[in-house]
């Protein structure tokens, strides 16, 4: 459809990934044919806290296919920082040097033929190591007298923030009401685990990786190794999932990439799901207590909010996501005032990274407990006590007590077009029925209002580019990175919508430094606001130009020129048009081109949104709990998500629909846990528990739309919201179920076991 006709944007048109997806022709990273390669195991810690002694890989080194076995000493690479906000003393070597500190951290490189004689001779590796006392989760690391992880840093605090230290926030206050919850550690568990693959060919090195930002990782590959970035090529393949924990650079890439220069040949790293389940980082573990103090008609009057998060073994970007839960910490309500305090600790278990959210669903979850125990204590409806605090839209833009610049927002909204979606009041009715009859299965009624930031914390920049060839086709490049979420569609939509060219003569190229000069990647929800909104520029900029230089071709006004069928022409004169492909032909032609215009047809830039955008909505979930055994099912979950202006309803959906899912499964069923010696009792899909299809009810998704005014397509962040929002709906459904029981909190994952328990402890 091209502008002559209207605007293909905002119309659901069909992912263009989904037919290779569907007959299995992309490639992932375990796809790849490299003959040759050397396959890579590692050898990892059993313990979770031990000082290594030394390390015998003799009777490895004698297995068959063994090309050879290295440890730190051999590779002689230097710690690195995953995260640049900390200092080098918490640098983390890629293979273990003198402790090892979390069950699952490296030891040694195995390098064999064949990935079972890797295995094999892993498995002879003999480490000699003294196990060390054991903290696993913050509260235990910041106690007094705690073991300490790093020598040198004097205490297991790597990060620590506060804001209105000085402000008293139940000053006028009625009822106070406090919760202390656990946002409980998950993992990522994509469907593809993370793997490397590294191509030596002369001095240069192709480095294959499961990422959802290779071009950014290529900086800390050969920042770390000192390599020259010319010579190396990073690329992903098809990427089987992220979720946040794919974001960021792993030990494994760099032992890869420095086997591969030592021994001359191509090694390969797969990670199987044991090792995913201790070796990728994980996502939340933060205990928050939130205070909220309240008039006697509901308005609410301060917040005081303490969280304990835990970082894990090595400080990655998960040392400081209690940033972002400061930041979003006022929610989307008037607070007049907002105290809060974070720390993070380093503990005995794998590290804590993003994990779809990163920080703000923490926030979330802790704000909507405290305010429905609020409503609990005031007698207040849920919903309402919600209505009256809510920011309204005339207040934005707004900085809040957190920090945050809210861009613009209608939070009443979104809230009425959940509860008439759900019928609230019909709800209410049933459930008071079932109430007065005694039912076995009580019905749960749980509301949720949320904002949220995307694009977070500076990641508002992004590369992008559009050219015209002399065929007539369309190259797009962006320097984020799709695992799934269907840049392809979107970023050839917007080009098409610009131009007029057809989305099937339209390549977009991603993940690949040999054609990406630079980029971010896709994480936070960013992708659409900013890669996209380069892509919109770029087409827009280049429209410009061929505009100009059609006019001169046609002997026409600029004014005049618009986009026609295939190319250029003059507005209501069909016969009088030029195609693209003698557009680019001409800018390539000093003899055809306008005094003073540059040849070409292309145009790239890094977009600057200026800051992030606030995304919001607001979910109701129904659930049913039989009070006999506990049991919780989800009958109903109503989503209105607002994403700002929407470029394809159906990609939306889909990300609605994926973050329900996977809020649904914090809510009710993923926990990682560990034993009092630090060893994972959650490590594979046996003991981990991941909902299926078969366990979710049918969602139903809504949406409103308030368009940002900070990038050209008015659009902000989808990929998180559903998570976000629909966590604490759930908990505070299941939670309403057994009230009337007694029963005030019950923390997540909210398995039967947990509900039992707490309706007996209330009875």
């Amino acid at each position: 459809m091209t502008q002559v006709d209207g605007s293909i944007l905002g119309n659901a048109v069909l992912r263009r990934e989904d037919p290779s997806l569907l007959v299995g022709a992309d490639q992932y990273l375990d796809d790849l044919k490299l003959d040759g390669a050397g396959y890579v195991h590692f050898v990892r810690s059993e313990y979770a806290h031990a000082t290594i002694n030394g390390v015998d890989a003799s009777s490895a080194l004698e297995m068959p296919g063994v090309i050879g076995v290295y440890t730190a000493a051999d590779l002689d690479i230097p710690p690195f920082i995953a995260f640049p906000a900390f200092p080098e003393t918490l640098g983390r070597p890629p293979l273990a040097v003198g402790k090892v500190r979390f069950v699952g951290d490296l030891i040694a490189a195995v390098v064999a033929e064949t990935r079972e004689q890797a295995v094999d001779a892993a498995e002879m590796v003999v480490v000699d190591a003294d196990p060390l006392p054991v903290v696993t989760t913050a509260p235990e690391a910041l106690a007094e007298g705690a073991v300490q992880l790093y020598d040198d840093l004097g205490a297991n605090v790597c990060f620590a923030t506060a804001i209105g230290e000085d402000l008293d926030p139940f000053e006028g206050a009625d009822t106070v009401v406090e919760c202390t919850m656990n946002s409980q550690r998950l993992a990522g568990v994509p469907m593809e685990p993370n793997g490397c693959a590294v191509i030596p060919d002369g001095d240069h090195l192709t480095v294959y990786m499961s990422s959802q930002n290779p071009v950014a990782v290529r900086d800390v590959v050969v920042g770390t190794l000192g390599l020259d970035p010319e010579k190396v090529r990073v690329l992903a393949p098809a990427v089987g999932g992220g979720f946040g924990p794919k974001a960021g650079p792993y030990p494994e890439f760099l032992i890869l990439t420095k086997l591969a220069q030592m021994l001359g040949q191509s090694v390969r790293w797969h990670e199987e799901r044991s090792e995913n389940m201790v070796n990728m980082v994980q996502g939340r573990d933060m205990v928050l207590t939130a205070k909220m103090g309240f008039t006697n008609d509901g308005k609410i009057v301060g917040l005081d909010c303490n969280v304990l998060a835990n970082a894990g073994a090595y400080a990655t970007i998960g040392g400081i996501l209690a940033l972002f839960t400061q930041t979003m910490i006022q929610a989307v309500y008037e607070m007049p005032k907002v105290k809060f305090s974070a720390t993070t600790a380093l503990t005995n278990t794998p590290p804590i990274g993003a994990y779809r959210g990163a920080g703000r669903p923490e926030a979330t979850q802790v704000i909507e407990r405290v305010l429905d125990m609020g409503a609990d204590a005031l007698g207040i409806d849920p919903a309402e006590i919600r209505r009256m605090n809510f920011l309204q839209p005339e207040s934005f833009p707004l900085t809040t007590a957190g920090g945050a610049n809210y861009d613009s927002g209608e939070y009443e909204k979104a809230l009425d077009a959940a509860l008439e979606a759900a019928d609230y009041q019909g709800l209410l009715a049933q459930q008071a029925e079932r109430r007065a009859s005694g039912a076995v299965k009580q019905l749960g009624i749980g509301v949720s209002a949320y904002v949220e930031v995307t694009a977070p914390a500076g990641l508002h920049v992004e590369y992008g580019a559009v050219e015209i060839h002399d065929d007539g086709k369309v190259t797009a490049k962006v320097g984020t990175s799709a695992h799934g979420q269907g840049h392809i569609t979107a970023f050839s939509m917007i080009v098409s919508d610009m131009l007029g060219v057809p989305m099937d003569d339209i390549t977009v190229l991603q993940s690949d430094t040999d054609h990406i000069p630079r980029g971010v990647g896709t994480m936070g929800s960013r992708s659409l606001q900013t890669a996209g909104s380069a892509v919109h520029v770029a087409s827009e900029t280049v429209l410009v130009k061929a505009k100009a230089l059609a006019a001169h071709m046609l002997e026409a006004s600029e004014s005049d020129i618009v986009v026609g069928d295939g190319g250029l022409q003059v507005a209501g004169v069909p016969s009088s048009s030029v195609s693209w492909a003698d557009l680019a032909a001409a800018a390539n032609d000093a003899s055809k081109l306008p005094e003073g215009m540059e040849p070409g047809l292309a145009h790239e830039l890094d977009f600057d949104g200026t800051d992030s955008t606030f995304p919001f909505g607001a979910h109701v979930s129904v659930v049913e709990v039989d009070t006999e055994t506990g049991q919780v099912e989800m009958l109903r979950h109503i989503a209105v998500d607002d994403c700002g202006k929407i470029l394809n309803p159906m990609i939306v959906t889909g990300q609605q629909h994926g973050g329900i899912a996977q809020g649904a499964a914090q809510a009710l069923y993923e926990e990682v846990a560990f034993d009092e010696m630090g060893n994972p009792i959650t490590s594979n899909l046996m003991d981990y528990a991941i909902p299926s299809a078969a366990e979710l009810c049918s969602f139903e998704t809504h949406n409103t739309e308030t368009p940002s005014p900070r990038n050209p397509l008015g659009a902000k962040g989808i990929g998180e919201s559903g998570t976000i929002g629909s966590t604490p709906a759930i908990h505070n459904a299941v939670v309403d179920a057994v009230s009337h029981l007694g029963v005030s909190h019950i923390d997540m994952p909210l398995s039967a076991q947990r509900v039992w328990k707490a309706m007996q402890d209330a009875s």
